[in-house]
């Protein structure tokens, strides 16, 4: 059995909540569009830990501070701020009143290059009338909104009053607690009553309008947009409601989603009561809406029972996708549950290959002393998460013996953060006879969490979906293209969305298809026309790989008109690799990386060889 030690704090954090911790956070902050900044001050109640404790440390990253005192009496505070460091910011050290439980106000601003905030002009809007401003903190990016304790070992209730322009609405990752209008300001109430960790504080401000999916749930979007999206994201509250047969009762009150505009770097973001989603999951056909079971399940694994620090982020991450496609499989058979983990591990593989199967960041519990978390960030935690919980459900007996270990799981440490020894701990407690059997001495635990490339075990996935796109597959590798084409433009027809996917990403492993084929595809399948960001990403990474030179100009417009990495960094990874078009490609980056989030101009940029 393992009896790997992990170690203690947060190398990606400067608090020491050992010694005085932040249990609630008030934050009372201005939205200036001019100055690109948000204005105000952070209200935090700290408790010592240790009697001994004589100040709090805060993690900041570019924030101007301006005054910090007493809340309870105004008096200033003394405070001090350390060296900054690559990525991590700079500890804010404050001086705290004497007391147990006190409160101390931080006065600030952000600045413009804040990492966690995306500006955006009208016209890079769907109404083109309005601004727009959102934020994404997941990793270490609260610090640079926010003066806080920014580590997921700390988790803390909070509430906020937003100052925004009048005509524009404003939404965070709690629930709304109202609004009055003064002048041609208006100022909006939240409120999060579950403790939450720094990257859970999210922000979104522009022209919005919602629309009821349920009981629960609504989705926000611009006014061009929301009915497309109301359409698209209809069965959120079943997904919401098979989610609580797995883990239990939603203790969130609220379920909301957000389609952010396109720059947006994820495919979704699990902000409590607000997920954020992509607008590239508007496919017009729901095939893209798993997605959003994905955010759901965060509010239970992720956002209720929390990874310790982000070397642990597979407890965040695999357990999610591991849940996900259970609900999957409860609300579309089976087969389906099986090609989204067959499809999870070829990303895995290619992964892999793309970062070497020896770079330690492969390793499921990477250690990151020095590492900005961005950097490690990829599927891995996800899908070779997936795969041990996959195996560890075969091992114990299947899932009605694995499910009821989530549920308990669940129950055990919601509202609590953990690691992966407290994983372990409880795996062995709750199936303690199974210990006694022996069955978990045949797990190369090591092997699962330490070592980097490939798991140590892989799944065996139910085909009867993927058949016919491996069949359609191999006729196109098999085809000799100086023979008339065997393929006609009803191959697709009985093919769902995900099954053309999964056709295409087959495709991807094998050698480049030739510029023949490429066209004669093109021709009877009309790939170029299909609105399916999946499928268009897959097509246009086949295009590249066989040098349809016609084709760069589509592969550009895609890495410049969304903003999700998972589609962004492979396309300019596979245009950079290609010598003929690498500089027209770095200068198309450097045209538009002031469009980009932090996260993705900073990790692009890395992949085109720019920065080391």
């Amino acid at each position: 059995m393992s009896a790997q030690k992990w170690q203690e704090g947060d190398p990606s954090s400067f608090s020491l909540p050992k010694q005085s911790v932040v249990t609630a956070v008030h934050l009372k902050l201005r939205v200036d569009f001019s100055s690109r900044v948000l204005t105000g001050s952070a209200d935090l109640t700290v408790e010592r830990r240790d009697p001994a404790a004589t100040h709090v440390v805060l993690d900041t990253r570019d924030l101007t501070i301006t005054a910090v005192t007493d809340a309870a009496t105004g008096a200033p505070l003394s405070w001090t701020e350390g060296e900054p460091q690559p990525a991590l910011g700079r500890p804010l050290h404050v001086q705290l009143p004497a007391g147990q439980s006190v409160q101390v106000s931080v006065a600030y601003s952000t600045q413009s290059c804040c990492t966690a905030l995306a500006w955006l002009e009208p016209e890079q809007t769907a109404g083109r009338a309005h601004p727009y401003v959102f934020s994404q903190c997941q990793a270490i990016h609260c610090r640079s909104m926010v003066p806080v304790q920014d580590t997921p070992a700390v988790k803390f209730t909070y509430t906020a009053e937003l100052t925004v322009p009048g005509e524009l609405t404003a939404l965070m990752s709690g629930l709304r607690d109202g609004s009055e209008k003064s002048g041609e300001m208006t100022t909006f109430r939240f409120r999060q009553p579950v403790p939450v960790p720094a990257y859970l504080i999210a922000i979104a401000v522009g022209q919005l309008e919602s629309r009821s999916l349920g009981e629960r749930c609504s989705v926000w979007s611009e006014p061009t947009v929301v009915d497309k999206a109301a359409n698209e994201f209809a069965e959120t509250e079943k997904m919401l409601e098979t989610a609580e047969s797995i883990c239990g009762p939603y203790v969130w009150g609220v379920y909301d989603l957000l389609v952010l505009p396109p720059s947006f770097p994820y495919g979704g973001m699990e902000n409590p009561c607000l997920t954020f989603v992509t607008p590239t999951l508007l496919a017009g056909d729901r095939s893209l809406a798993d997605v959003v079971a994905h955010e759901i399940t965060h509010s239970w694994t992720g956002n209720l029972v929390t990874n310790r620090n982000w070397e642990h982020f597979w407890l965040n991450e695999g357990f999610t996708t591991f849940v996900e496609r259970k609900i999957q499989g409860r609300m579309h058979g089976e087969p389906a549950r099986h090609m989204s983990a067959a499809g999870g591990w070829k990303g895995l593989k290619e992964a892999i290959r793309t970062r070497g199967k020896d770079d330690p960041l492969t390793c499921l519990v990477p250690r990151l002393e020095g590492v900005d978390p961005d950097d490690a960030f990829s599927c891995v935690p996800y899908e070779k998460g997936h795969s041990l919980l996959w195996y560890l459900e075969q091992l114990v007996g299947g899932p009605e013996m694995f499910e009821p270990f989530l549920k308990a799981y669940v129950a055990k440490y919601k509202f609590t953060t953990l690691d992966t020894e407290d994983f372990c701990s409880f795996l062995f407690e709750f199936f303690s006879d199974k210990v006694k059997e022996g069955v978990f001495s045949q797990v190369d635990w090591k092997a699962w969490f330490s070592t980097p490339g490939m798991p140590p075990y892989e799944p065996t996935f139910d085909t009867s979906l993927t058949d016919a796109c491996s069949k359609l597959c191999r006729r196109w590798v098999d085809w000799d293209d100086s023979q008339e084409a065997p393929f006609t433009s009803t191959d697709l027809d009985a093919l769902s969305s995900n099954q053309i996917v999964e056709f295409l990403a087959q495709l991807m492993e094998e050698p480049p298809l030739t510029l023949t084929k490429l066209k004669k595809m093109e021709e009877l399948y009309g790939m170029n026309a299909r609105g399916n960001a999946e499928i268009r990403f897959r097509w246009l990474r086949l295009c590249i790989a066989g040098r349809w030179i016609d084709q760069v100009p589509a592969a550009l417009e895609m890495v410049t008109t969304q903003g999700r990495m998972k589609f962004v960094r492979p396309l300019y990874r596979d245009l950079y690799a290609w010598e003929d078009v690498r500089e027209r490609t770095i200068d198309t980056y450097e045209k538009n990386k002031q469009y980009m989030m932090h996260v993705s101009s900073h990790t692009v940029a890395k992949d085109l060889k720019l920065i080391e």
